[in-house]
């Protein structure tokens, strides 16, 4: 009987322990499928570390590429706007002094005189001065000047003397170098006047797309129309729409009232008749009749 309980009793403790090994491998296996032993949020914390240095990497190339591309070329002192004097390196201060020198129709004509109306640092002037482009004239004016006195003084009389050249004649790179505008600049002047034929007045440099007033009153100071083109005239009684609307200052509207006009008093007489037409730009005639003629 004793024997009997004995076993009874390791029974039960070996279901007891049967139970609570059950219990415990489940427990381990709840763990083990619910709870990331994996290092993921140390890889995840790495990862952003790695694609911030890849940006700020990708943000220094992409800045390096640029200044690479901003390649410096000659230009005219005289005409440094705020904008190209910021990426030469001035400052603000010397870029406003050659501006006031300038309001006082004033050039510099060297880089000694640009340091001093600007006052540039040696190390500045050494890096910008070898693209300063003075027009030609005024190396001739200085060259002449050191035949007669090696240690010659820079003075404003070199620039007052130039020879005002026509702004029918003038080529891109004479723009360029005489005046210190950009290329694109230059070269819608020079398209433009071949579309008109030729500038008749200086205040056609107005309508060059991009010009400003104060780079047509810069201008004019060394180039003006000083031979008028000759203009081929066409006979608005005989001339075909497509003709005429090919003209400069003539959009397809005003193409259409002439004819319509033309239609209605069967031969304009008197190229002034245009006149009469109704919304004629009476500040483009001058402009219109340089191109058209009635007879």
């Amino acid at each position: 009987m004793k024997n009997l309980k004995s076993h009874f009793l390791f029974d039960k403790q070996l279901r007891n322990g049967a139970f609570l090994l059950v219990v415990f491998i489940v427990i381990l296996q709840a763990i083990y499928f619910f709870v990331d032993f994996s290092p993921a949020n140390s890889g995840s914390h790495n990862e952003k570390e790695i694609e911030e240095f890849k940006s700020k990497l990708d943000s220094l190339n992409k800045l390096k590429q640029e200044q690479a591309s901003q390649k410096i070329f000659p230009f005219n002192p005289n005409y440094i706007s705020d904008y190209k004097g910021y990426q030469l390196g001035m400052s603000v201060e010397e870029i406003d002094k050659l501006h006031e020198y300038r309001k006082r129709k004033k050039f510099v004509n060297s880089k000694e005189e640009f340091q001093k109306v600007t006052g540039v640092s040696d190390s500045l002037l050494e890096t910008i001065s070898p693209y300063f482009k003075f027009p030609d004239w005024v190396k001739k004016k200085r060259d002449d000047i050191k035949k007669t006195s090696p240690k010659y003084p820079v003075t404003q009389d070199i620039i007052k003397d130039h020879e005002v050249k026509d702004i029918n004649k003038v080529s891109e790179s004479e723009l360029i170098e005489v005046l210190g505008i950009n290329e694109k600049l230059a070269e819608r002047i020079v398209k433009y006047r071949k579309k008109l034929k030729g500038f008749t007045y200086d205040s056609q440099l107005l309508e060059v797309w991009g010009i400003s007033q104060n780079d047509v009153k810069e201008i004019l100071k060394f180039f003006k129309v000083l031979s008028k083109p000759q203009i081929k005239k066409i006979n608005i009684n005989t001339a075909s729409f497509k003709e005429v609307l090919r003209l400069p200052y003539i959009d397809y509207n005003l193409c259409k009232s002439i004819f319509d006009y033309k239609e209605e008093v069967a031969e304009i007489q008197n190229i002034e008749e245009l006149k009469n037409i109704q919304n004629f730009p009476l500040n483009k005639y001058d402009r219109i009749v340089l191109y058209l003629l009635a007879k």
